[in-house]
């Protein structure tokens, strides 16, 4: 199969500068900007973008000494999630410090790398020029970036931690530029190879359920408020502050709290402040309605939603994959009897009732369409991967399967799984430095 980009660093020269340093709490930073093509192509590389990536080390090591340690590029989750923040270093990173110069980047679209959002879009032009764009957000351009400042930092092959969709970019970067890699830990991260968005739909939904059905036998009282509350909002308006409805719907979306053994028990405290009493009648609280807000809006993540589906596109259109397969999953939908909460599935009705994405609808519709989407893996290459890799993968994560992800595991060559009922998608969070240890160990081992 022939590469889809090239990564090619001889035009880089002054497309590198860091604009501050900082050191506090243990730890350096240091402030990177790339510039770097919009499409990696050689014969498109009319238009650049700006990528940012915050180098983190520990003051445990001289600035001489961390300046001569390896690098460690995190590929955090998302789509359109940037990287981290910290204003210490805990968990993995902690871990990680010990050995490693750590790069967070901000994946193209987020955060400080030419950030997307419906009024930067907007400069674009029509929706089909924004759709166009956006074709150059995927898992495939995001490791063509990682390869060209590679080039830039002018870095032997690199360490890569990859966590969720961080480790669909793992695969990627496995798949067309395994000679910039040392080393990959994947983290709930497995993507399925090959077939349709619909694969991952029925496989996902299956784990949702599941997941509630246990979260009810935790908390009974919670299966009759859910349905309270759904019920509820079908009968009386309530409004968020930003002033948009809060539907049954939206409210459903409440179950990305299931995704996390560090977040499950918090959604019983949510739930339980949601009714208060009120002259007109009982209504659901301000201090209810403004927690929800933050879960259920877009606003601060918009390609999440815009680009969701598309990160499983090879070659055909995803055609709202999510909506479709709802259909065989009727007990999600609002007027079920019992509704249950849903996961981090994208429905059209997204870009009808969250206002950071209406503008976007349009967008979303001819993305959905999009057929000419281009290889993100090569499985031949997988099959006969030589960079040592080892991946968490998470018996119960109801956002990468497990099924799905043991077979992706079994096609890539070398590649070391742990498998756990410990730790749900959000593991690296929970206990971040053991799980960053244990992967570790495991890629060293087999050196």
């Amino acid at each position: 199969m022939a590469e889809p980009y090239v990564a090619d660093v001889r035009a880089a020269t002054g497309r590198h500068v860091i604009q501050a340093r900082h050191e506090f709490r243990g730890l350096r930073t240091a402030e990177h900007y790339f510039t770097v093509p919009l499409t990696h192509q050689a014969e498109v590389r009319d238009e650049t973008i700006t990528i940012f990536a915050r180098e983190y080390s520990s003051t445990d090591h001289s600035a001489d000494e961390a300046a001569k340690l390896p690098w460690l590029l995190f590929l955090q989750g998302g789509p359109g999630g940037r990287g981290n923040r910290v204003t210490s270093l805990s968990g993995w990173m902690k871990a990680a410090a010990k050995d490693f110069r750590i790069l967070m980047l901000d994946q193209r679209g987020t955060g400080l790398s030419t950030p997307i959002e419906r009024q930067s879009l907007e400069l674009r032009g029509d929706a089909a020029a924004q759709a166009e764009y956006l074709t150059h957000f995927r898992a495939d351009s995001i490791v063509a970036d990682a390869e060209y400042i590679r080039g830039v930092l002018g870095s032997g092959p690199w360490s890569v931690l990859g966590q969720s969709f961080g480790g669909f970019c793992a695969l990627t970067y496995l798949s067309f530029a395994p000679e910039g890699l040392r080393e990959v830990l994947i983290t709930g991260g497995l993507a399925p190879l090959h077939g349709s968005a619909e694969r991952v739909y029925q496989a996902t939904f299956r784990r949702v359920a599941a997941r509630n059905a246990e979260y009810f036998s935790w908390y009974p009282e919670d299966r009759k408020k859910v349905t309270r509350i759904a019920r509820h909002l079908e009968q009386h308006p309530e409004f968020l502050a930003s002033g948009e409805r809060l539907t049954p719907e939206r409210f459903q979306m409440v179950g990305s709290f299931l995704g996390g053994n560090t977040r499950v028990d918090a959604l019983h405290y949510l739930l339980e402040d949601a009714f208060i009493a009120t002259p007109s009648g009982e209504r659901l609280s301000e201090s209810f309605l403004e927690q929800v807000r933050g879960l259920v809006s877009r606003a601060a993540n918009p390609l999440y939603a815009v680009l969701h589906e598309s990160i499983y596109g090879q070659g055909e259109a995803t055609n709202w994959a999510a909506w479709r397969v709802l259909e065989d999953y009727p007990e999600f939908k609002p007027e079920a009897e019992e509704p249950l909460l849903t996961g981090e599935m994208v429905y059209p009705w997204y870009f009808e009732q969250d206002p950071a994405l209406v503008p976007l609808g349009d967008v979303a519709e001819l993305l959905a369409a999009w057929k000419d989407w281009k290889p993100l893996y090569d499985p031949t290459r997988l099959a006969s991967n030589t960079v040592p890799v080892a991946a968490a993968v998470y018996k119960d994560d109801i956002y990468v399967d497990h099924d799905l992800s043991l077979e992706t595991a079994a096609a890539v060559r070398g590649l070391q799984t742990w498998v756990t009922s410990d730790f749900h998608h959000d593991g690296i969070g929970e206990d971040g430095e053991g799980i960053f240890g244990r992967l570790f160990g495991m890629v060293r081992a087999n050196r």
